[in-house]
């Protein structure tokens, strides 16, 4: 997840090993990139490593539905709180 010069969040994946390469794509506004290359700069912010990419991108696509709220505490890393965001919103409270 990278954190945009705008304060918004951009969630994505991508199949290189070195997530870095991706990053560094956002940076230099590569193709493929719209949404970012038009918050330069940004950050990385979370990133979760997956064996299988149907995993990461059922990953991806969760995150992408959470509130700004959630993703802050998954960038803090702070579970209980995501749990207790999940049960509000009248999900299971796992990530």
């Amino acid at each position: 997840m990278l954190r945009c010069a705008d304060g918004s969040f951009y969630t994505g994946l991508t199949r290189h090993e070195d997530v870095g390469v991706r990053v560094n794509q956002h940076a230099e506004s590569a193709p493929g990139t719209a949404y970012t290359s038009k918050r330069l700069p940004v950050e990385l912010v979370w990133a979760e490593w997956f064996e299988r990419y149907d995993d990461a991108f059922a990953s991806e696509r969760r995150i992408k539905g959470w509130s700004r709220a959630k993703k802050e505490a998954l960038i803090e890393r702070d579970y209980a709180r995501i749990s207790q965001l999940a049960w509000r919103k009248g999900e299971r409270g796992v990530l």
